[in-house]
C-alpha cells in the first residue's frame, strides 16, 4: 500500500546490505553505451517558425549517454573509461573531441555513420527542443565484437554502467550479456536503460536502475499518462522500489525532472528535492546524475547521499550550455 508519508533523506537507518568493495582504493568505472552521439546546441533569441533563423551562437560536442558519465566522472577525478560502437567519416572527429576532453575510450568498428541530435534553445522564450536522430544500422558483427571487448575491459573495472538505447542492427540481449559478464566477476552494476534491457539486466542484481518516470512507465508497460500524478507517481515508485530491492537487491531512483526525486532506500520510500536554478541546458542532467549515483555507492556512501550528489551534479550540468560538463 503506499505510504502518504516520506521520509526525510537525512533520516538515518539501517539499510538491507549491499555489496561493497573490499578495497579503500579509487572505484574504477566502465561505461557503457551503444548508441553513440555527436551533439550540435543552437542557441537563438527565438525561433520564427517558417523563416531563415540566423545565430553565430552554436557549439559541437562528443555526447550521448555514455560519453557524458564518462566526461562527468572524469572531470571528479575519477578513473573512466568508455565502450562504444563506431564508424562512418565522423568517427575520428569524434574521438579527436572525447580526447581533447581527457576521456578514454575504447572501441569497436561497426560501419555505422554517428548519429547527429541537435538541441535548440530560444532564450527569450525559455524554451528547449531536442531534435533526436535514429541510428543507422550497424554491421552484424558488432555485438559479438562489442562482448568480446567489453570482457577484456571489465577486469580493470570495479563498477559497470550500461546507459542508453541500442543502436539499430545490435543483437537484443546485448545489455543482459555484458550485465551477466560483471555478475560473473563481480563488478558493480550501475542502470540507466529502460524496457526490456532494463528488465533483461536485473536478475544480474544491479546496484541501482536510475530510469526517469517516462523511462519506468515504458519499461512497465504503463500509460505515462497515467503515472504522472504525484499521488500515481509515488505509488508506483513505491510498489517497484520494493520489488526491485526485495528480489534484486537493487535501489530504484526515478527522476522527474524539475521535480523532486523518488527512490526506495531498501525500506521506504524516500524523495529528495531539485533546488530551483537557471536552466540553460538540461541535456545530460540525467547522465550526471547517474554518474554521481554510482559515485557516491561505489565510495560506501548511503543511498541518501547519492541521491543528494546525483541532484547537484544534474544542476551543475543543467547550467551549462555545453551538454554533460559541471563547469564551462
Amino acid at each position: 500500500m503506499f505510504q502518504n508519508e516520506l521520509i526525510s533523506p537525512t533520516v538515518q537507518m539501517s539499510e538491507k546490505p549491499q555489496p561493497r568493495r573490499k578495497t579503500k582504493k579509487p572505484p574504477r568505472f566502465l561505461c557503457v553505451c551503444l548508441n553513440p552521439t555527436i551533439q550540435k546546441t543552437i542557441v537563438f533569441d527565438k525561433i520564427e517558425p517558417g523563416e531563415v533563423n540566423r545565430t553565430s551562437n552554436w557549439r559541437i560536442d562528443a555526447a550521448g549517454k555514455g560519453i557524458i558519465p564518462t566526461r562527468i566522472l572524469t572531470q571528479l577525478g575519477e578513473k573512466a573509461i568508455h565502450l562504444t560502437q563506431l564508424g562512418g567519416p565522423t568517427r575520428s572527429w569524434f574521438l579527436a573531441m572525447c580526447a581533447a576532453d581527457g576521456i578514454s575510450v575504447e572501441w569497436v568498428e561497426s560501419g555505422a555513420p554517428i548519429r547527429f541530435c541537435t538541441t535548440l534553445i530560444e532564450e527569450a522564450e525559455g524554451r528547449i527542443t531536442e531534435l533526436v536522430e535514429e541510428s543507422l544500422p550497424v554491421a552484424s558483427e558488432t555485438s559479438d565484437d562489442l562482448v568480446e571487448r567489453f570482457a577484456d575491459l571489465v577486469n580493470q573495472a570495479d563498477a559497470v554502467l550500461l546507459s542508453g538505447t541500442i543502436a539499430d542492427g545490435i543483437v537484443q540481449g546485448t545489455m543482459a550479456r555484458f550485465a551477466r559478464i560483471a555478475w560473473d566477476i563481480g563488478a558493480h552494476l550501475y542502470l540507466d536503460i529502460k524496457k526490456q534491457d532494463l528488465l533483461d539486466c536485473l536478475k544480474y542484481h544491479p546496484v541501482c536502475a536510475k530510469p526517469n518516470l517516462e523511462e519506468l512507465a515504458q519499461t512497465l508497460g504503463l500509460p505515462y499518462a497515467e503515472v504522472r500524478k504525484e499521488h500515481s507517481a509515488r505509488k508506483l515508485v513505491e510498489e517497484q522500489g520494493k520489488r526491485f530491492f526485495d528480489e534484486y537487491g537493487t535501489y530504484l531512483v526515478v527522476t522527474r525532472g524539475a521535480e523532486s526525486t523518488l527512490y526506495w532506500d531498501g525500506q521506504r520510500l524516500c524523495e529528495y528535492p531539485v533546488q530551483p536554478i537557471t536552466v540553460r541546458n538540461p541535456i545530460g542532467s540525467g547522465d550526471a546524475f547517474g554518474a554521481g549515483l554510482a559515485r557516491i555507492l561505489e565510495r560506501h556512501g548511503s543511498i541518501h547521499e547519492a541521491v543528494a550528489e546525483g541532484t547537484r551534479l544534474g544542476g551543475l550540468n543543467a547550467t551549462q550550455l555545453r551538454p554533460g560538463t559541471l563547469f564551462s
